[in-house]
């Protein structure tokens, strides 16, 4: 087995199909442009076409829209496995920007490599395709904590979902994870103030459910966590694969 084998890409694709020697080697050959990106500087920018997507391979993203008043809106963030720019590449205008939030490693794929590697591997395909779905469901449990759920369950509902999403690549547990996101990226986030963030960290806290400081977020009760934010992780599909 080649040493891909445990990548985050790997990792996150092998929940919805057992992939084959051939398929493990057709997603390396995706990673052959690296490319590193700082901190700050978008590597993908609002209503930029003919552009590549991305691989994400070490460190995190923001995916953001700025409105017309200079408000930005952050759509969701993109740990190690995640593809990005993926749906512009196929329709060719990127609709949001994406920003590194530290230092990253990336690999490039352009359209051609993206079409051969679907062309050469339909199971492989269809597990991008599972990707780009489970992204889909994300932003919809977004939009419904917006909508629906107050400051607390929207936070805990959040934080849970990251922890899921990073367990799955091997960067986290029920007992926590590393996390480089400030108050700020919570807001923009959530839909809050950075004021409001800092209040429900503290209160979530104080009650002995979760605590995010240095960096760090630690799980002190996952399962009361859980029952606040009425978190049922079903729409993130990561039991195990569903093609063998």
């Amino acid at each position: 087995m080649t040493p891909f084998a445990n990548s985050p890409l790997t990792r996150k694709l092998s929940a919805f199909v057992a992939l084959s020697k051939a398929e493990l080697n057709v997603l390396e050959r995706l990673h052959q442009r690296r490319r590193s990106f700082v901190a700050g500087r978008d590597m993908v920018h609002q209503g930029q076409s003919d552009q590549a997507a991305y691989i994400l391979s070490e460190g995190w993203v923001c995916s953001y829209k700025i409105q017309p008043d200079g408000t930005r809106q952050i759509v969701d963030f993109q740990v190690p496995g995640d593809f990005l720019g993926l749906r512009s590449l196929l329709l060719r205008t990127s609709d949001h920007s994406f920003e590194p939030i530290v230092e990253i490693e990336a690999a490039e794929v352009l359209k051609s490599d993206l079409l051969a590697a679907f062309s050469d591997t339909p199971r492989l395909a269809t597990a991008i395709l599972w990707a780009a779905s489970r992204d889909e469901a994300m932003v919809v449990e977004h939009l419904v904590g917006i909508g629906r759920r107050d400051a607390e369950a929207r936070m805990a509902h959040f934080l849970l979902e990251l922890g899921s999403r990073l367990a799955l690549v091997g960067m986290g547990s029920r007992v926590g994870y590393n996390c480089p996101l400030t108050q700020y990226h919570l807001a923009d986030v959530l839909g809050l103030s950075a004021i409001h963030v800092n209040r429900v960290l503290r209160q979530l806290r104080e009650k002995g459910l979760v605590t995010f400081r240095d960096g760090h977020v630690s799980f002190e009760d996952h399962a009361r966590l859980v029952e606040l934010a009425e978190f049922d992780a079903a729409y993130l599909d990561q039991t195990g694969p569903l093609l063998k």
